[in-house]
């Protein structure tokens, strides 16, 4: 396909947006969004910022935005952009997978900047949980990029036309309700103190042990992953690591957590980690300030009651 200079934004109704747009006019000076979802959020995505704003139409009652996948693709196509990006979250990914299918090219994920280097775009990702960034340069075709929305600023200047396109979204499936997940506030990042625990734990009843040490000491309860994603023992916004919480208390108590890099890079740059973990030979010993070799059943209680406020 003819590629052009300009770059695109796909919106799958969420008018957040600046943060694609910013991104966007480091790469072209023409900045042109196709929005799939309600009117409200396509006048939205006009006043933020952009050239032209290509609108799919209001979406039905039970229809899913992600339903309109086919025609962002298409639109996209027909317009043969340099560059197209994404939101990384929900619907957003759908869309550029999508596109992504239909031009037979790689999206580029965990996208922190963007850039032009010459002819080229460069792409710095973020590997590795953070630990590392890598860059990559995309040469010929189009550059597909997912990165985090948001807002990042007031939009500025004045709202462009909402250009209404054609649009059939597939009827496969209807969304019936919608229904929100309810979860405790939990800030790890603002926890001074956190205990976490991994597979060392060896029933859900236990877990008083570990609630009842992060009480003693002030302290927030953590996990590694496998009890966040695997046993479902502790809520899910409590894991640390790659796929959870990226956190730096002043301490971090690690029970049963054998060290992985996987969860290590979550606390990284915590202040002072100490470890206890019945087998001597584990990860984590490498990468502590104080290590305990021990059975977390004997080990944490005796903790608890050294560190627990006297009456």
């Amino acid at each position: 396909m003819n590629v052009s200079s300009q770059t695109w934004i796909v919106v799958a109704d969420d008018p957040a947006v600046t943060a694609l747009v910013v991104a966007a006019r480091a790469l072209s000076a023409e900045v042109t969004a196709v929005v799939a979802g309600r009117r409200a959020t396509a006048e939205s995505v006009a006043a933020a910022g952009v050239d032209r704003v290509l609108w799919l139409g209001e979406p039905a009652e039970g229809t899913p935005v992600e339903a309109y996948a086919p025609d962002v693709a298409r639109t996209v196509a027909d317009g043969a952009p340099r560059a197209v990006l994404g939101s990384s979250d929900g619907a957003g990914r759908v869309m550029l997978g999508a596109i992504a299918a239909l031009l037979q090219a790689p999206v580029l994920s965990g996208v922190i900047a963007v850039e032009h280097d010459g002819d080229q775009i460069g792409v710095t990702r973020s590997v590795f949980g953070g630990v590392a960034e890598r860059r990559d340069l995309v040469t010929g075709g189009p550059a597909i990029i997912a990165l985090a929305g948001g807002d990042v600023g007031d939009p500025s200047g004045a709202a462009v036309p909402v250009e209404e396109v054609t649009a059939n979204p597939l009827t496969t499936g209807r969304l019936t309700g919608v229904r929100k997940k309810e979860k405790a506030p939990v800030n790890l990042g603002a926890a001074r103190t956190v205990v976490a625990v991994g597979r060392g734990l060896k029933a859900k009843a236990d877990l008083a042990l570990i609630t009842g040490l992060a009480d003693a000491i002030g302290g927030e309860l953590a996990c590694s992953r496998p009890l966040a994603e695997g046993v479902d023992w502790i809520p899910k916004e409590r894991n640390v690591g790659i796929s959870g919480q990226q956190i730096a208390p002043e301490l971090y108590v690690a029970i049963g957590i054998s060290g992985q890099l996987q969860h290590m890079v979550g606390v990284r740059d915590a202040g002072v980690i100490v470890a206890v973990n019945s087998d001597k030979a584990a990860l984590i010993f490498k990468q502590c300030d104080y290590g305990i070799v021990g059975d977390l059943y004997t080990v944490v209680p005796a903790l608890t009651a050294a560190l627990a406020p006297k009456p």
